[in-house]
């Protein structure tokens, strides 16, 4: 399930240094910013980007800025008041497009960067139905004319949200509901392009499917998309690249597999396409346990071939350079991100940016790579690689952490109980703790508690780059522990796969082998004042492992699953376990094994005090699993509460949602561990 979320210490037995300056703070958070979406002019010579923040009431959002790359000096685009994500340049890069709202309106927006003025140039329609994975949503034609962009409509079925409320399709639910809002809009996305001198839009594809990550060619005849068209496409998630003809509205198949394929990207020069691909037969659509990786093809289709093969991890959305030469992508590795090229014509991978953090977008000029980097020290900025030198373009995080303590991170490997190698990752507390904590020693009692993080998933990450409840939870003194089980990306496909059918097994296993080796690693840890926590996957990791063992004083799970079996045939999606176990689950005994690795099970085992967090309109994970579990936990006598966020889905969005979770969750673990001002 999605959900997810540096200085080396030298000294692995002492705890971290006394510092005069506090660590991060619950309050930081609305001061936090960070670089989302960056693209390069067509000339090299400025970056527009979008820059999120958090010091508005509700959700983070986004505004456009640019960079001067020459002078380093960046303007905001946007008045106070509006919004804008996902900025394309015009092709002579005079112009920029975008998502979002202005005083002329919402929608598709138009900025022109001579008269600094913003148009409002079509309507633009949403739809709460799942769109795993999309790509671009807007794409300029060639001669700069015209913009295409995906906007949803109508579709054939009853209205679900109506009294009584029919309900007829597989996916009947939103990713997320708000207000009365709480079945599929069945509203279907489609291709439209507008005339931006007339500013006349036209729909170019329709029907019951969904059309979106579009690519408008080089030849400007064509624009390539993706969609699920086979037969069934609610139960079978199955992505193919399709294009469709400007002029006459006609679509032609590029591919047709069993696999999934995303983000097409077409070649300079347009004989190519690079995407983003699968190869086995079964992929769900909420997430994938097998490594998508890059493939090239003629742009009929044919000549297909997978150039990422040689790099055995995750890579990202492909980008082809701008001779056409290399096809770039990211790649998830050891808890980082980082940003690898490939030579089309065949070779060994060049590494690109290889720093310890996360590449986030990013943008190629002819002799330059613009990038969102977020490091261990900082949420992400703006950075620019030119003639193997690097430049820090933004430092939008300068005064919020200037006076604050930011905790490192060590890495560190062990063998867990079978003998494989696992990679776990340390935020040491930036109050100071004792340096000396022999056995007997007066100061035991100044042991640092530990925080088990668990990452979502199950298929993802967790490393080294700034994570802001880790760097909270440590100016709390609190030492937080992330972990890499089998089944997390960046390690290799064999490590993926090491959790198939065996959910809520070995990688709980790894966890509880984690919490031993850092014991062992750090001895200023206090092995009394033990708590975990975990979002979606890692929530229900969470869930699991309090039923396995006493040893954690405190858990804090949130938007976890309890019961397997009926997760399956409540969520938005049904085809993410049957991806997991193989077969769904009224197949092949599937349904015993989903109840025997299902935590509530085992309730009767419990005895962790359990606070349950989750957002009230999650349709990834539904809120009934908290609710089975807390009133199981009831039952048995276990002090527990349940917190449901109004206005939320799959995790928590709105700033003020997130400071309360994290400074309940602090009292939580005080009041457990038995700490001063709990």
């Amino acid at each position: 399930m999605r959900w997810a979320i540096l200085a080396t210490l030298a000294c692995a037995s002492v705890a971290v240094e006394t510092s005069n300056r506090a660590g991060l703070q619950v309050s930081d958070l609305a001061r936090l910013r960070s670089v989302g979406e960056v693209q390069f002019s067509p000339d090299g010579a400025a970056i527009a980007y979008s820059v999120a923040s958090n010091d508005r009431p509700g959700r983070p959002y986004s505004q456009i800025w640019m960079a001067d790359v020459a002078s380093g000096r960046s303007t905001r685009l946007l008045a106070d008041g509006e919004s804008g994500s996902g900025p394309r340049w015009s092709p002579d890069g005079k112009r920029l497009a975008f998502v979002g709202r202005s005083a002329e309106g919402a929608g598709l927006l138009v900025r022109d960067l001579a008269s600094k003025k913003t148009t409002h140039v079509a309507e633009v329609t949403e739809t709460n139905h799942p769109l795993p994975s999309s790509g671009e949503r807007i794409a300029w034609s060639p001669d700069g004319r015209h913009l295409a962009f995906v906007s949803a409509t109508p579709g054939p079925e009853v209205d679900a949200n109506g009294d009584p409320m029919v309900i007829t399709r597989y996916l009947y639910k939103p990713t997320a509901s708000e207000g009365e809002t709480r079945f599929n809009d069945n509203r279907r996305t489609h291709i439209f392009v507008v005339d931006l001198a007339t500013r006349g839009a036209r729909q170019l594809t329709s029907g019951t499917w969904y059309e979106h990550s579009i690519d408008w060619s080089p030849r400007g005849d064509e624009i390539a998309f993706v969609s699920n068209r086979g037969p069934d496409p609610d139960r079978f998630f199955n992505y193919d690249v399709f294009a469709v003809n400007v002029a006459t509205a006609a679509i032609r198949r590029i591919t047709d597999t069993k696999s999934a394929e995303y983000y097409p990207r077409w070649s300079p020069d347009g004989a190519s396409i690079a995407f983003a691909g699968t190869t086995r037969p079964l992929t769900s659509s909420e997430t994938t346990m097998e490594d998508t990786h890059a493939w090239v093809m003629k742009s009929d289709g044919s000549a297909r071939r997978e150039i990422g093969e040689a790099i055995d991890d995750r890579q990202g959305p492909p980008e082809w350079s701008p001779a056409g030469t290399h096809v770039y992508f990211t790649v998830q590795r050891r808890g980082s991100v980082s940003l690898m090229r490939m030579p089309v014509a065949g070779g060994a991978p060049d590494a690109v940016v290889t720093d310890r953090g996360t590449v986030g977008s990013w943008s190629l000029a002819k002799d330059a790579l613009a990038y969102a980097f977020t490091t261990p020290e900082s949420a992400a900025d703006l950075f620019v690689r030119s003639a193997g030198h690097v430049r820090r373009m933004t430092t939008l995080n300068r005064d919020a952490l200037s006076e604050r303590a930011v905790a490192p991170v060590e890495a560190f490997t062990f063998k867990s109980f079978d003998g494989t190698e696992i990679e776990a990752f340390l935020t040491v507390p930036s109050r100071p703790t004792a340096n000396d904590v022999g056995a007997g020693s007066s100061q035991a009692r100044q042991r640092a508690p530990l925080i088990v993080m668990l990452h979502g998933g199950p298929h993802g990450q967790q490393g080294p780059a700034f994570q802001p409840k880790a760097q909270i939870y440590a100016g709390e003194g609190f030492a937080t522990l992330m972990v890499n089980y089998r089944g997390s990306t960046g390690y290799g496909q064999r490590l993926a796969d090491a959790i198939f059918r065996d959910q809520n097994g070995g990688e709980a296993k790894d966890v509880l082998a984690a919490v031993d080796a850092a014991l062992a690693k750090y001895p200023w840890l206090d092995p009394d004042r033990l708590g975990v926590e975990g979002g979606s996957y890692g929530g229900q990791l969470t869930n699991w492992l309090i039923t396995q063992t006493p040893r954690f004083k405190a858990a804090i799970p949130a938007a976890g699953i309890a019961n397997l079996v009926s997760f399956n045939y409540t969520a938005y999606y049904h085809d993410y376990l049957a991806v997991e176990y193989g077969a769904f689950p009224h197949e092949q005994g599937i349904m015993d094994l989903l109840w025997e690795r299902s935590p509530i099970r085992y309730v009767h085992r419990v005895t962790t005090p359990t606070l349950f967090l989750h957002g009230e309109h999650d349709n990834d994970v539904p809120i009934a699993e908290a609710e089975q579990f807390f009133i199981a936990l009831m039952d048995v006598g276990v002090e527990t509460q349940m917190v449901r966020y109004p206005r939320e889905g799959h995790g928590i969005r709105e700033t003020g949602h997130v400071a309360d979770s994290i400074e309940r969750s602090i009292r939580w673990y005080r009041a457990h561990f038995a700490l001063p001002g709990s």
